[in-house]
């Protein structure tokens, strides 16, 4: 489990790990002190805590650029006011904590936010805005852009849209990579790899760039250990 908890009060930060380690010890927790720190780290959370009331970018506005860039994410913001309570839910927060922080309420609500979290990653699916068409995440086999257009590959047929990657990254899950500007795969696909490029089930190859190498077989590793399934 991905976490991420935003709060530019480093006591609260600390205690709000502290709350999250007892309960999901096995879960990876990245911490930042204001929201632009969030976004400017690009990385995908199952859960993100959020304060709202903080210095530069408060958290009303960093969750409206964060569900740009993950629609998925299960929101939890932690506040001392309640005067925001209808702004979070209009955003899709899953829950709406008040501070001082209640460990028995926060227990609950972690554990029925790691329950939802769980819902989401076994179907995930891809919204593509400009067909109003949703894709089972699944049986997408990899993303090729191409110019002002996109082509989603799955398993049964090739789509071409007008979009752009940086829009759809944004909805896809932690099994997909992205290993060159103009492609995002699939790892639970992949069948075989070099330092150039990467092999997909059915055949087709696409570009892996040579400074990615790498990055892109640790990725490929942790995944394949933490539930990935590969094709081979």
């Amino acid at each position: 489990m991905e976490i991420a908890v935003v709060d530019d009060e480093k006591a609260i930060r600390e205690h709000i790990c502290v709350l999250i380690e007892e309960q999901q010890p096995e879960s990876s927790i990245e911490i930042y002190a204001a929201g632009e720190e969030l976004l400017a780290s690009g990385k995908r959370f199952d859960i993100t805590f959020l304060d709202i009331q903080m210095e530069g970018m408060n958290g009303i506005e960093t969750a409206k650029k964060l569900r740009e860039q993950q629609k998925d994410t299960v929101l939890v913001f932690i506040t001392g006011i309640k005067d925001y309570v209808f702004d979070a839910f209009d955003l899709y927060a899953f829950q709406y904590l008040l501070k001082p922080i209640d460990e028995y309420k926060f227990a609950e609500v972690l554990e029925r936010a790691a329950q939802e979290a769980k819902r989401k990653k076994e179907r995930r699916v891809l919204f593509v805005k400009s067909r109003n068409l949703t894709l089972d995440q699944s049986e997408i086999l990899y993303i090729e852009s191409r110019a002002k257009k996109v082509e989603i590959h799955t398993l049964r047929r090739t789509i071409e849209i007008y979009g752009a990657m940086d829009e759809l990254a944004g909805q896809l899950g932690e099994e997909f990579y992205r290993c060159h500007r103009a492609y995002l795969v699939n790892m639970n696909y992949v069948t075989e790899y070099d330092r150039e490029s990467i092999t997909l089930m059915g055949g087709d190859r696409v570009y892996l760039t040579k400074k990615k190498y790498g990055e892109f077989v640790k990725t490929y590793m942790w995944h394949l250990q933490n539930g990935g399934v590969s094709s081979v």
